[in-house]
């Protein structure tokens, strides 16, 4: 089941100034409503979100994670909690997250299959439609930017104990990745799994609540102590070797390529692209223009990847968030990731 879209309404930086601007700005974005919140509409392959700092590409991922986690039909609490906790566990409620002028001002995310949605209101503090959209069991993992198997030991009982510091997502990795084997790996996977092993020089195993790499010649090396861009590539092995990235399931990856060889991004790419081939719905928040435009060239159709780019119109001097989506970097504006990379072009042809 592929996620079709997303709508935010003055939550975090996604602010909506209702009535603000004059007829004669109405055209400069053609096609856009000033009654309606931020949307954006998702393939069903590899969805980038690139965009400057702050802009909310990790925002939409959690509230992504958020949604499906809530699709769950379970009776563990924790694998659904509100919005706030995926952002930090000290925060009390969502109030936080609200980004309005009045405290009667609306705000909510919504997000949809394209039959069915999943609303939450946080003026409203509850969930819409959730009796259509639980038990759809839409399964996901979402990888943070923050290597978290290092930490491991100990931290999932510490963090039930004393409330720790880390938000939703850091705290479910751990979870994901100390989840049983399957006995069963399909073929396909296998193969994933055989490129992430020759790269990692192992595997990666679980002994008394610790991640070691399991090397070839027969060392067992603490997680710790591998390369953090290795340490990211174990974590992806340990995820498809448990059996959590299959036919129907979405991946959410915060910075893939943070920490990693440059070397690398081909394999990434090439793996992402195999796993979206095989029903993997895949959305990615980057930084990189190299590692986006290897997805663009790798890729044997223009439908498996999208690129959508987060931007704040200066032309309407506003803090509102806007988006372009494209099949290609090339076709789309205000993109930041692209401009740098042609500046530093710049200047080494300057000297």
């Amino acid at each position: 089941m592929a996620i079709k879209t997303i709508e935010i309404f003055n939550v975090m930086v996604f602010k909506h100034h209702l009535r603000k601007y004059n007829a004669a700005f109405r055209s400069i974005e053609e096609g856009d409503s000033f009654n309606d919140g931020f949307k954006l509409k998702f393939c069903d392959g590899i969805n980038v979100l690139i965009g400057e700092n702050g802009v909310g590409k990790t925002t939409i991922l959690k509230m992504i994670y958020a949604a499906t986690q809530w699709s769950i039909k379970q009776t563990d609490h924790g694998k659904t909690k509100s919005l706030v906790k995926f952002f930090s566990n000290s925060l009390k409620d969502s109030n936080a997250l609200k980004n309005v002028e009045r405290k009667d001002d609306y705000c909510y995310y919504k997000v949809s299959d394209g039959t069915h949605s999943f609303e939450d209101s946080l003026s409203h503090e509850g969930i819409f439609n959730y009796e259509e959209w639980i038990g759809l069991d839409i399964q996901s993992v979402f990888i943070p930017t923050t290597e978290m198997l290092s930490h491991a030991n100990g931290f999932l009982a510490m963090n039930q104990k004393y409330n720790m510091p880390f938000d939703g997502t850091q705290i479910d990795i751990i979870v994901n990745a100390s989840l049983p084997e399957t006995r069963e790996v399909p073929a396909v996977m296998s193969k994933i799994l055989n490129k992430l092993s020759a790269v990692i020089d192992g595997t990666v195993i679980l002994e008394n609540d610790s991640f070691y790499v399991l090397k070839k010649d027969g060392r067992k090396i603490d997680f710790s102590l591998e390369a953090e861009g290795l340490r990211k590539l174990g974590l992806l092995w340990k995820l498809i070797r448990n059996g959590l990235l299959e036919n129907g399931s979405i991946l959410l990856w915060d910075e893939p390529e943070a920490n990693l060889n440059p070397e690398l991004y081909p394999l990434v790419a090439e793996i992402l692209l195999e796993l979206q081939e095989n029903g993997v719905q895949v959305f990615l928040a980057t930084h990189s223009y190299n590692f986006a435009k290897y997805l663009e060239i790798r890729r044997t159709n223009t439908e498996q990847v999208m690129f959508h780019n987060l931007y704040k119109n200066c032309n309407l001097f506003s803090d509102e968030i806007y988006s372009q989506s494209a099949d290609r970097m090339d076709k789309i504006e205000y993109n930041h990731i692209m401009a740098a990379d042609n500046k530093l072009l710049d200047e080494v042809y300057e000297l």
